[in-house]
């Protein structure tokens, strides 16, 4: 199989989020035989190719540049190209650009050929200690504080595991963030996985913030949060700080309908509450 020519099409390829040896041998016969590699830094792509004695043509593929050199890709495809799509690391268009190609070219009738591989969000779920049966994805959160726990907020009445990016400089705000905004809540912070200094940290989103904000960290990290417990009771200084939130924006109506559905407590006694903590 290795001499034989690629298939033409699109190849979107998962590539080693750390270890080199995750690369698969399919991988490795993808890169070599492809016309040409799309890549997001052609850098960091070079040395995965050199690692393996790899020569091959990289072609910058990111946000970018994404909307100029689409249409000259697409046309490559069509013409009978057989090209590979990689990201930096992990499973392309996983928080990562890729998707408008593979779009586009679907609807030009081009085949899109799978090479799976490693996944940072699922690594990072299959180690947490996590619920599996029911998870999503939601990429970096946001970088302000506001819009942060907005983000967050909007998620805290889903029974599932949810999945962030994020970076180290903004750990320790992200997991006060998500301790505020959800409550308590187990998380893990899997950093630097499949890498040397591979670390899986779990405990409480306040206890992990005052951690973390003391002893800063480096690498590549992964934010598992738990779902909310099913049998935990809000208490009632929880209920009031809910309260106090919601009223910072919102009409009493709305406040208590709005922690109604949070925390599943009768609209009448919260609203009756929340006129009593009305400034």
């Amino acid at each position: 199989m290795e001499d034989t020519p690629l298939q033409p099409g699109l190849y979107v390829a998962a590539t080693p989020i750390g270890n080199l040896g995750d690369a698969s041998a399919r991988l490795l016969r993808v890169l070599r035989g492809a016309d040409a590699v799309l890549c997001e830094d052609s850098r960091v792509t070079g040395k995965l190719l050199s690692a393996f004695g790899i020569e091959a043509r990289l072609q910058p593929y990111h946000d970018h540049n994404g909307a100029s050199v689409r249409p000259g890709i697409l046309d490559r495809l069509e013409a009978g190209a057989a090209l590979a799509l990689v990201s930096d690391a992990g499973t392309p268009l996983i928080s990562d650009p890729g998707y408008k190609l593979v779009r586009e070219a679907r609807a030009r009738g081009i085949r899109i050929h799978a090479v799976p591989g490693p996944s940072a969000p699922l690594t990072a779920l299959s180690v947490s200690g996590a619920p599996t049966d029911r998870f999503s994805f939601h990429g970096f959160l946001p970088a302000k504080t506001a819009a942060r726990k907005s983000a967050l907020s909007a998620l805290a009445d889903r029974q599932e595991t949810l999945l962030f990016f994020e970076t180290a400089p903004r750990l320790a705000s992200a997991l006060a963030d998500i301790a505020e905004s959800l409550g308590s809540r187990t998380v893990a912070v899997a950093r630097e996985l499949t890498k040397r200094y591979e670390e899986v940290v779990e405990g409480d989103a306040a206890d992990l913030a005052a951690r973390f904000a003391e002893s800063p960290t480096k690498g590549e990290i992964v934010l598992i949060i738990h779902p909310p417990a099913p049998d935990a009771a809000p208490s009632e200084a929880d209920i009031d700080a809910l309260l106090r939130e919601a009223l910072a924006g919102h009409r009493v109506k709305d406040a208590a309908s709005m922690v109604a559905k949070r925390t599943g407590l009768p609209k009448r006694d919260l609203y009756a509450r929340a006129l009593a903590l009305k400034p």
